[in-house]
């Protein structure tokens, strides 16, 4: 793949077409340089896609209990993969930027420069991009919707009114990506990088997952 230059709306839009359009994706995905911004990106829009298959066989009436157990465990290691590849691409971001110490990268706590009087943005570019992710997959599964054969005109036509409405959002939400990073190299604006603690997904906090762990250590203590 040849990767953009620059993180912009339109060249993230393009990408994300470009990955969904792969052979093999998202099973198979391009081998890109770690540290670049592009491969967090990458990392981030294929586990969407992931999740995008594996919550439609979780929805399935007529599968095994087991198949469905398999599907939201899946789920769960595809979101976390997800959310990490975004807190990446925040911290890749806002170092190019120079709004981040770059000592703190990685950390629970990663540290901002932030120029004064600069508003904080309440959503970090790597969770727009995100959401321009998951966009692009609605754009690709209403565009199938179009042009099916085996349902009726209403529903094709119904279909291409929201493939318009979620082309003027990803555009929309392309824009406001653009916007942000005009105002945080203007020093207007900055972001942060908000780490999820996924709990649920960590044994350690997980109060279920704990309780399981007593229990099976008091019974093996008996």
């Amino acid at each position: 793949m040849n990767l953009p230059a620059e993180v912009t709306g339109a060249t993230v839009c393009a990408f994300h077409r470009e990955c969904l359009g792969l052979s093999g994706w998202p099973r198979v995905a391009p081998e890109l340089p770690a540290d670049s911004v592009w491969h967090w990106i990458a990392v981030n829009h294929r586990n969407n896609s992931l999740l995008w298959d594996e919550e439609d066989l979780a929805r399935r009436t007529q599968a095994a209990d087991s198949e469905i157990t398999a599907n939201k465990r899946a789920i769960d290691r595809y979101n976390q993969t997800r959310n990490d590849a975004t807190e990446r691409v925040d911290e890749f971001l806002l170092l190019s930027l120079g709004l981040i110490d770059p000592s703190s990268i990685g950390t629970d706590q990663p540290r901002s420069t932030v120029p004064p009087g600069a508003r904080l943005n309440s959503e970090t570019a790597g969770s727009m991009i995100d959401r321009l992710s998951i966009l692009s997959l609605k754009v690709r599964a209403m565009e199938a919707q179009t042009t099916r054969t085996d349902v009726d005109q209403a529903h094709r036509d119904a279909s291409i009114a929201r493939l318009e409405r979620l082309r003027e959002q990803r555009d929309d939400l392309a824009g406001c990506l653009d916007q942000l990073f005009a105002d945080c190299r203007a020093g207007r604006a900055w972001f942060k990088v908000y780490r999820q603690f996924k709990m649920y997904n960590d044994p350690r906090f997980n109060p279920v997952l704990v309780a399981e762990r007593r229990a099976q250590q008091s019974g093996q203590q008996q």
